[in-house]
């Protein structure tokens, strides 16, 4: 499996306890986020995320600004993403399995890492469940 993980400088703490997780199970990780509290601009941050998880560079991505928010905004810009903001493993598993996310938005500000650590291991251990949920999806433009 492959990630791109992108943060602004809300994150930088957050993506590396989530690579740290992530290369412990063998996922390889694209980084293109910030490991500063520097300010930056997330949708710098965001944009090549969603052009890997568009063009299936990657599996999936993850995104962290400080509400989640912003950056969730720019990466469904793109066609063919599905972000969702996420601030709890049961709102992960539900984007996963009702929605198809591709992409998991963290709001740094808002959870804990311990929190931020488990929506991961739940949103990318968790199938899209299709049926309703597919034809609802098709409804969503590119």
């Amino acid at each position: 499996m492959k990630i791109a993980i992108g943060n602004d400088h809300a994150g930088p703490e957050y993506k590396k306890a989530i690579v740290d997780y992530l290369t412990s199970e063998n996922i390889e990780v694209t980084n293109y986020g910030t490991d500063t509290a520097d300010s930056v601009d997330y949708a710098d941050f965001g944009h090549p995320v969603a052009t890997d998880v568009e063009t299936g560079a990657v599996d999936f991505g993850i995104v962290i600004c400080g509400s989640g928010n912003g950056i969730s905004m720019t990466v469904n810009k793109h066609a063919g993403i599905r972000a969702a903001l996420c601030w709890t493993k049961e709102i992960a598993e539900l984007a996963r399995q009702h929605n198809d996310a591709n992409i998991l938005s963290i709001p740094a500000r808002y959870t804990s890492i311990q929190q931020a650590v488990e929506m991961v291991k739940t949103f990318l251990n968790t199938e899209f469940e299709g049926g309703r949920h597919a034809t609802r999806i098709a409804k969503i433009p590119c």
